[in-house]
């Protein structure tokens, strides 16, 4: 087995989200589609949504499931009727699949797009925001994790420092469930979106969101699927939910929320019987590995930071690196600058190596990855 270190990239998921996932495979193949999907319908209506929403600490019904992160935010972000006359604050931190998002609303509406500015050490500067917050501010968004580094933002204290404003509040939650305690409640947003493949240690093909009461006001859905509205004439239709599950789609993956359900309840028997720790010490001793190594340069900004550590190394590129490492049993994943533009490029990265390591690591699988690493850069 290789040492995994991406787990930023994806997780390896537990023999119980296998077993889930082939259990209903196997249904499907014998027994027909249809058929499978009844007999889990009580997990696939109601027992995945109960596990999500203890895992965020959200209510179920502001609760909606998607094929990926990036579907789960632009399911909600599109349905938002911007216009020229509204403030976007975004971060450098914001992810690129975001940011084409904002971009093209911005072509589109005329909004207007607002970087907030950083800190000298890279934290988000929390005082300018206090400072800069007006009435014509409509949305801000901040990542709790980025993609591309492992700094975590204070997205409770901006929660709170946004609580009294009309502005809605999303957060980009990809890098943080699974790693981090979430809890909707305290961080106050409007939206939170994550994927299940990546700390959560769900499969592919699986995202969610938590789409709360404020933003559901304000969003207008170009369209509703038939597990969530009736034609009730020729000309007329009605949908019969007021919740989050409006902005599903009704195709989907039986199987893959199946897994999404034994990963979810997975994370509640690992995490619900301990407090999370808000660092790793397994990326304290990744940081001290790569920190001793001449010709290596941390993407590390930032006062608070998350199981990640990112380097650029003088000599070595970073897909160079990652294939060598593979080659000698130790996953690592490529982070490309593209990827968090705003501020990898401030930065001057175009590709660095990331290194994520999780609960299943231990000490020992980051020495081996320093071993390996040191006999690279020989």
């Amino acid at each position: 087995m290789p040492v995994h270190l991406n787990t930023a990239g994806a997780g390896l998921m537990p023999d119980a989200v296998v077993d889930a996932m082939t259990d209903c495979l196997r249904g499907e193949a014998r027994d027909g589609a249809y058929e499978t999907e009844l007999r889990h319908a009580d997990t696939l209506d109601k027992g995945v949504y109960e596990s999500l929403a203890r895992v965020l600490d959200a209510p179920a019904e502001d609760l909606a499931l998607f094929d990926s992160a990036t579907r789960a935010w632009t399911s909600a972000v599109t349905a938002l009727p911007l216009s020229a006359r509204d403030r976007i604050w975004i971060t450098p931190y914001e992810y690129a699949g975001n940011l084409i998002l904002w971009t093209e609303l911005r072509r589109r509406t005329g909004v207007r797009i607002e970087v907030v500015p950083l800190l000298p050490g890279g934290d988000l500067d929390v005082e300018w925001m206090r400072n800069s917050i007006r009435e014509d501010v409509a949305v801000v968004s901040v990542p709790h994790v980025p993609s591309g580094c492992g700094i975590v933002h204070p997205v409770e204290e901006i929660g709170q420092l946004l609580a009294p404003w009309p502005c809605l509040y999303l957060v980009d939650a990809c890098q943080s469930v699974g790693q981090l305690p979430v809890s909707v409640r305290d961080i106050g947003c409007d939206l939170l979106t994550g994927a299940g493949r990546k700390f959560l240690r769900g499969p592919r093909g699986t995202g969610f969101a938590y789409i709360g009461p404020r933003l559901r006001e304000r969003a207008h859905p170009p369209f509703h699927d038939l597990h969530v509205a009736d034609m009730t004439s020729g000309t007329t239709y009605q949908v019969h939910t007021e919740g989050s599950r409006r902005f599903e789609y009704a195709e989907r993956s039986a199987a893959a929320v199946m897994g999404l359900d034994a990963a979810l309840r997975y994370q509640l028997r690992r995490t619900e019987s301990a407090v999370e720790p808000s660092g790793s010490p397994l990326r304290d001793l990744v940081r001290a590995a790569v920190e001793e190594l001449p010709g290596i340069r941390l993407v590390d900004p930032g006062t608070h930071h998350a199981s990640i550590v990112t380097f650029v190394c003088d000599h070595a590129p970073a897909p160079r690196l990652r294939d060598e490492l593979a080659a000698r049993g130790v996953n690592v994943w490529v982070a490309q600058g593209s990827h968090t533009p705003l501020f990898m490029r401030s930065e001057g990265v175009d590709h660095a190596v990331r290194v994520a390591p999780h609960h299943y690591n231990t000490p020992e699988d980051v020495a081996v990855f320093a071993r390996e690493l040191r006999a690279i850069l020989a």
